[in-house]
């Protein structure tokens, strides 16, 4: 079947998260997407597991091999002549080029937009950068922690009766992944506009700014208001809260009235539940200490599974705190058939979760392995008339 962006021609200058997720997306919809590595050690998340039996292996990390599927790999040395050089051959068949070299290494790297765009007016060029491209903190080094942090979002997470105690982390690189998604439809946003000018154009990302965007309400208390917003560990309405069930942990959510009925009815109207301290969502909330008392002695007795279908039944929106092992064995998860197993040369067989949308007539689908490190070297150069032994560094 066709791939909703086949014909697409992607380079991709990245590591770790931000560009390879971005350039995933399109390259599970069809693009053809080249992925540049520095020989000899490639991407950074080659070396980030997890590995299988926990040991490190450059073609097996599960980072890598899930960030990666459906690209062409090669490996070229852009801090020389040649492999900047080969780098500008590519450039000038291609209709998109995303990477995330840090702003200070752009130049040294051969990433010069106004360069490119004489060598092929129509590329779009997506630069992910931490804090952008321009302004006091654009030179600025900013992994995760701290694009997350200088985001703004740490300092809302973490409980809001301790304010002594320091703000929390969300897990994983959560500012690389939604630099990736903004980097992806800013790139085909410019490609859009390209059909009606004829030219690209210069997409810039900064990941502290993606994070700011997603601040929700909590970021328009200050211009609106004054005030700031206070952490969101605990919500002024309830129950909307985590509980611990006897095999596990859910969330509880019935913060409507009728949602409250119904989970009362649900729980056989214990006495509790008639007193005046609990008789508003926002009495609840204001007597939180004493309603969460009675909801865990009775949440301790059910099972996660049970007590969430029975809310579901009553549409109480009801959720399971899901491990990754109930995911995989999700029932719903495995109807919609959004695990896929990939068979790997060096890693063998890997399940990863599969496509994040599904469409109807041009569909997401796997149709290569992420590449070994220079897998596909000689059979790209090739395409723009050059030979591997000649260029500096590729291999």
């Amino acid at each position: 079947m066709p791939g909703a962006l086949d014909g697409l021609r992607v380079l991709e200058v990245g590591e770790l998260v931000s560009a390879p997720y971005a350039t995933k997306l399109l390259a599970d919809l069809g693009a053809d997407v080249v992925k540049i590595e520095p020989p000899g050690v490639g991407d950074r998340a080659r070396r980030r597991g997890p590995f299988p039996g926990g040991t490190p292996h450059p073609e097996k990390s599960g980072l890598f091999l899930y960030l990666n599927t459906n690209k062409r790999g090669i490996t070229l040395d852009l801090s020389t002549a040649a492999g900047r050089a080969a780098l500008e051959r590519l450039v000038a068949r291609a209709d998109l080029l995303v990477h995330n070299v840090h702003p200070r290494d752009m130049a040294a790297w051969g990433l010069d937009y106004p360069r490119f765009a004489r060598l092929n007016p129509r590329l779009v060029m997506t630069s992910i950068a931490p804090f952008g491209l321009s302004g006091p903190h654009a030179g600025y080094r900013g992994p995760d922690v701290v694009t997350w942090s200088a985001g703004g979002v740490a300092a809302l997470n973490g409980a809001p009766g301790e304010p002594d105690l320091p703000p929390l982390k969300t897990f994983g690189d959560q500012s690389g992944f939604q630099a990736a998604l903004t980097a992806a439809a800013g790139s085909l946003g410019a490609l859009l506009a390209r059909l009606a000018t004829g030219r690209g154009e210069h997409v810039e990302v900064s990941a502290q700014e993606c994070v700011a965007a997603i601040l929700e309400l909590t970021f328009e208390y200050w211009p609106y208001t004054g005030l700031v917003a206070s952490r969101l560990g605990q919500k002024p309405i309830q129950p909307l809260c985590f509980m611990e069930c006897r095999d596990g942990w859910i969330f509880l959510c019935a913060v409507e009235e009728h949602q409250w009925e119904r989970f009362v009815d649900l729980m056989g109207r214990p006495e509790w539940a008639a007193l005046e301290l609990f008789g508003s969502r926002l009495a609840r909330g204001a007597n939180f200490d004493a309603l969460q008392v009675f909801l865990q002695e009775w949440c301790r007795e059910q099972s996660v599974e049970e007590l969430y279908e029975a809310a579901q039944r009553r549409r109480i929106p009801f959720a399971p705190v899901s491990t990754m092992g109930d995911l995989l064995a999700s029932p719903h998860l495995r109807a919609r058939g959004f695990f896929v197993t990939v068979d790997h040369a060096a890693a063998g067989a890997v399940t990863m979760p599969g496509a994040p949308y599904k469409l109807s007539a041009t569909p997401w689908q796997i149709r290569r392995p992420a590449p070994c490190l220079g897998q596909h070297t000689a059979e790209v150069l090739a395409e723009v008339g050059l030979d591997p032994a000649v260029v500096g560094g590729a291999g």
